[in-house]
């Protein structure tokens, strides 16, 4: 089985642009492709991230979308999984969620599959999305802005990679919406630099406002 796993250094810093981004890639390549959402939260129907990432593709809905296979649990409550799940008295069965990844990595190729916030957001009780990743030896593709403080979380999370043993695969650098250029160029330029010492196999993607139109 092919698969990545994308997260964020937080919330809101564009994973899920990211996830069809990279799919595009992917499929320019002559590569087969899908993505996936892992657990999504804040809607109801169609997981509102699939549609994202469709959009970004430039496909349209697909049949593994509409039977759910894409994402099984789409929950209303716009909070963490553990606490949407709790909410409405769902316990997630997060093998069934792998073998949702296997079967869609048997049928498409690669598996692009996409978290909620970071690392070390908990999908249940002393579960976390790291603990999912590693159960399951899934590559690291980190998201990371170029905003003001977001360097700090992007150095806390792939601290928490390396320490956890996950295998970075790469980092997409988001410039948009835009900052101040010093900002900007000292972040990418810090970024490279860390990679290039402790994750030296990772590639650094930037990803810019004409990927968000």
């Amino acid at each position: 089985m092919k698969a990545l796993f994308v997260s964020g250094i937080d919330t809101g810093v564009g994973k899920s642009v990211a996830c069809g981004w990279l799919a595009r890639r992917i499929a320019a390549n002559g590569g087969g492709v899908i993505t996936q959402k892992l657990i999504q939260t804040g809607c109801a129907g169609i997981s509102e991230d699939i549609i994202a990432h469709r959009r970004v593709m430039g496909l349209p809905l697909l049949p593994d979308d509409m039977d759910g296979t894409t994402c099984r649990y789409v929950l209303k409550y716009p909070a963490s999984p553990h606490l949407a799940c709790a909410m409405e008295n769902l316990k997630p069965d997060f093998n069934l969620l792998h073998s949702d990844t296997e079967k869609l990595a048997k049928k498409y190729g690669t598996v692009i599959v996409e978290g909620a916030g970071g690392l070390l957001v908990p999908l249940g009780d002393a579960f976390l999305t790291a603990d999912y990743i590693v159960e399951h030896s899934l590559p690291l593709i980190l998201v990371a802005s170029s905003r003001l403080g977001s360097l700090n979380h992007a150095l806390m999370s792939l601290e928490c990679a390396g320490r956890r043993g996950i295998t970075l695969a790469g980092v997409v650098y988001n410039t948009y919406p835009s900052v101040p250029r010093p900002i900007e160029d000292s972040t990418r330029s810090y970024l490279k630099s860390y990679l290039a010492k402790n994750f030296p196999g990772a590639e650094f993607m930037e990803m810019g406002r004409v990927d968000f139109e």
